[in-house]
């Protein structure tokens, strides 16, 4: 079972001065930065995944600048992202569309001809066709019939087979080194199980299940356990947009051949506590909430207390000194927990007061936090870690703080995860 990265231009500055809070001297953008893959000691997944609607090109703004566009369809993806097959063998370069990036139009921006001359152009080995992603997921018991749903459901799942077919006969062009994959779109396990099935009729031997990003993870049970009863045995899935990753004895169980996700690197600064990761005695991940010390001058909270007048612009640089020496300082074993968690939450309560609260929910609330800071600090989990973030950055890889601490600790979420899934392999083996 292959993981994928879908990447969205996350790299990090290999020089960047954590002490100073600067770029290394005369960084260039892009070429001197790193991609996960180059950073990392190891290359952390089976392979990328890039979507047409980060790229951006046609009608859909995405992520790359003219030039880079051009440069991307010119170079081709590997190229572009510096993930070449004689350095990364074995690995994947996957393409999609980005359904979610063209989710409130009519009709998808994309059509199967110009999808395959775009995968042409960017020498992807395998690209997903067109497709339109459907929101509802009925229950089985009251699962719809195709003249039951509403109009633009059922627009959207015709859409995304005619597109399919269309793909599948455009894509032969590009040549036999490159699979084209029918994307599955439903609004219930049975309609997935009979796009899928018609999507195998049409030539398909390689799926991916797309729309998956808000089903429940007993829904996606479902919908895999009637795809997979629907189409034959060596027919490969994949898995789109897999954000339920403590649930990979799922997708072995159906017989998942790959899944791409980004959780291992942006829940490192998007999700409330789950922020760095470890595996646990017992094999499982386990995760610690990171620092949060923002900078003072570019916090967009702290900013707007400034301005409102509610809080110094000058104190508050003091109090995020204060919390940056401390906690520095603990780790490098010359100061105290309890200095350092004291330090961080006089910064905290600056950064999360709310003059509505009464004085006990305030003190409930600091009290919570510091348990929780309590624990990243006291069982500093980066002394544990081998991996380049920790090795070089370490306590740093634990301060929430602008986005070349939080990327890298992201990439060390990646490493981390990978190996989790190695171990997954071999025990399910």
């Amino acid at each position: 079972m292959k993981f994928l990265f879908a990447d969205s231009l996350d790299f990090v500055d290999p020089n960047y001065d954590f002490l100073a809070d600067r770029h290394g001297a005369k960084r260039v953008a892009l070429h001197g930065d790193e991609f996960p893959h180059e950073f990392l000691d190891e290359v952390p997944y089976d392979g990328m995944l890039v979507s047409r609607g980060i790229v951006g090109d046609g009608p859909v703004a995405g992520k790359y600048t003219d030039a880079q566009i051009m440069r991307f369809r010119r170079e081709g993806a590997r190229s572009f992202l510096r993930f070449e097959e004689a350095r990364f063998p074995d690995t994947m370069m996957m393409g999609d569309c980005g359904a979610f990036t063209y989710r409130a139009m009519a009709v998808p921006p994309y059509g199967g001809e110009d999808t395959a001359e775009f995968y042409a152009d960017g020498r992807f080995t395998h690209g997903c066709s067109p497709d339109h992603i459907i929101f509802d997921f009925d229950a089985p018991i009251s699962a719809r019939t195709i003249e039951e749903v509403p109009e633009d459901v059922r627009d959207r799942y015709e859409v995304t087979l005619q597109n399919a077919a269309e793909f599948k006969a455009a894509a032969k062009a590009i040549g036999p080194g490159f699979t084209p994959m029918g994307v599955i779109q439903g609004w219930s396990a049975a309609s997935m199980a009979d796009a899928a099935a018609d999507l195998v009729k049409m030539g398909y031997d390689y799926l991916a299940l797309g729309g998956t990003v808000p089903l429940k993870i007993h829904q996606l049970r479902q919908a895999l356990a009637a795809i997979r009863s629907s189409i034959p045995s060596d027919t490969r899935l994949h898995v789109l947009g897999f954000g339920k990753i403590e649930c990979l004895a799922d997708l072995e169980h159906f017989g998942v051949t790959s899944f791409d996700t980004t959780s291992p690197l942006v829940r490192a600064f998007k999700d409330a506590k789950k922020n760095y990761w470890m595996r646990d005695a017992a094999g499982d991940l386990s995760y610690y909430t990171a620092i949060r010390i923002p900078q003072a001058t570019e916090n967009n909270k702290l900013k707007a207390k400034a301005r409102e007048g509610s809080v110094n612009q000058e104190e508050i640089r003091v109090l995020e000194s204060a919390a940056l020496v401390a906690v520095r300082e603990m780790a490098g074993r010359t100061g105290g927990i309890d200095d350092a968690l004291d330090a961080v939450m006089e910064y905290w309560a600056i950064l999360n007061w709310d003059e509505e609260a009464s004085p006990s929910r305030r003190a409930a609330a600091a009290t919570r936090q510091r348990a929780v800071y309590a624990r990243t600090l006291g069982e500093r989990p980066w002394e544990d870690c081998t991996c380049r973030v920790c090795r070089e950055g370490g306590v740093e890889a634990l301060i929430f703080r602008n986005s070349n601490r939080n990327k890298r600790r992201g990439m060390h979420n990646l490493h981390v995860f990978h190996r989790h899934l190695q171990k997954f392999r071999t025990t399910e083996a």
